[in-house]
């Protein structure tokens, strides 16, 4: 006869589930090993390794072509020499793409990880044999993991506009000297079209190459006054908005012409236990600034999509820039009572006549915080006392909230 031992009921089965798990706890977790994470080490380390070998390639005379792809690749000399210092800056941005995970990225990376590998395939050296690994090891992670590289790239029209700008003022220059080459001196091929523009754009002006005619002098003109406009301008859409953004770390997640934009919104001082449930109870129409000194806390309160100045509350010239003078009200609801009364004291020197409303988290201090000028101050340990003991006796709904307040606050 066998006998099963199987749950009586729902209780017991919760509790075999809890104190006997069946899943297996594995000795090992790959996943450290082969995620995103992992992924993105390997794609910087390739960018450094890249970048040793193509010094290594260009400190020397002349690069012995033994690999496979050797007779296969047009200008091998050339192509070794250079492209491994050039393909460690691409993949360095690479790396920075893939770790922000960004899709773009990714599907570069499929691209410039095995046009790399052309490079230890045609000298086939043993100091290349480390970045031939390194690829072999990264391109699989990079396809296992490729769901994890899922944010997309957003460009605002300014950007879009004046990248397509500088693309644009580019191709002129490229084609039209290449038109005009019979103009200029020294201007014979496409190369030659493409080293003039960049030479042109960048201001260099070596001199090698020069138009000998009133209409490539005007072409030249253009090309510089155009290619330098559009560079300017790129650069400013591009590099402005990462100053903005580091800009607002300092200030939390809004920028320094957001903050003088708040009116008659509500100010919370501080980010303690009674914060979350503070914010889910006042509704999406109502403006909210969090301050709060906890860098963790801005994080998620910044995910969550609030709004958040990352500094002192007890600072007055933090408040000032929260626009406490402007608000409709202020809630004091740090877990630090002794905070709690400087938040008070500064929030009344900045804006004597808003409203605050303060937290206690003990009754003792209560009235401590209405004596330094909080309008309003509850406890919200005592109103949790006051329910259960309503509700236990079965007499919530008797309960309405002025009965909470003056059980649980004083004003």
């Amino acid at each position: 006869m066998t006998v099963v031992d199987t749950p009586d009921g729902p209780r017991e089965q919760a509790f075999e589930e809890v104190f006997y798990p069946a899943d297996r706890i594995p000795f090992v977790e790959w996943r450290e090993f082969s995620g995103s994470k992992p992924t993105v080490a390997l794609t910087a380390s390739i960018a450094v390794v890249a970048f040793v070998t193509g010094l290594s390639n260009l400190s020397r005379e002349a690069v012995t072509l033994a690999g496979p792809l050797a007779p296969f690749l047009p200008g091998a000399s050339a192509f070794v020499q250079f492209a491994g210092v050039l393909f460690a800056f691409v993949i360095g941005l690479l790396a920075v793409g893939l770790r922000r995970r960004k899709r773009l990225a990714w599907r570069v990376s499929m691209v410039v990880l095995p046009g790399l590998a052309v490079l230890p395939l045609t000298t086939l050296q043993t100091t290349d044999v480390p970045l031939l690994a390194l690829i072999g090891v990264t391109v699989p992670l990079l396809v296992r993991n490729r769901d994890r590289f899922d944010q997309s790239v957003d460009l605002s029209p300014l950007q879009v506009a004046s990248l397509s700008a500088f693309v644009a003022v580019g191709l002129y220059g490229t084609i039209g000297a290449y038109g005009l080459r019979a103009d200029f001196l020294e201007l014979d091929s496409w190369g030659d079209a493409v080293y003039f523009v960049i030479v042109t754009i960048a201001t260099v002006g070596y001199g090698d190459i020069t138009p000998t005619t009133p209409e490539a002098q005007w072409f030249a003109l253009s090309v510089i006054l155009f290619g330098t406009g559009a560079f300017t301008v790129a650069v400013g859409a591009l590099v402005g908005p990462a100053i903005e953004s580091r800009m607002a770390t300092v200030f939390g997640n809004m920028t320094a012409s957001e903050l003088t934009l708040l009116e008659d919104h509500v100010v919370v001082l501080g980010h303690g236990t009674v914060t979350e449930s503070l914010l889910a109870a006042l509704d999406d129409e109502t403006d909210l600034v969090v301050v709060t000194p906890d860098a963790d806390a801005a994080s998620r309160l910044t995910s969550a999509g609030r709004n958040v100045l990352t500094g002192d509350p007890t600072d007055e010239a933090v408040l000032e820039d929260a626009r406490v003078d402007a608000a409709r009200g202020v809630v004091v609801g740090g877990d630090d009572d002794a905070r709690n009364v400087l938040s008070v004291l500064a929030t009344n020197n900045v804006a004597p006549d808003v409203r605050v409303v303060a937290a206690a988290s003990e009754a003792k201090h209560a009235d401590k915080l209405t004596a330094v000028g909080a309008d309003r101050v509850v406890n919200p340990r005592t109103v949790g006392g006051t329910l259960l003991g309503q509700s236990v006796l079965g007499r919530l709904d008797d309960v309405s909230v002025s009965d909470l307040l003056d059980g649980g606050g004083t004003e």
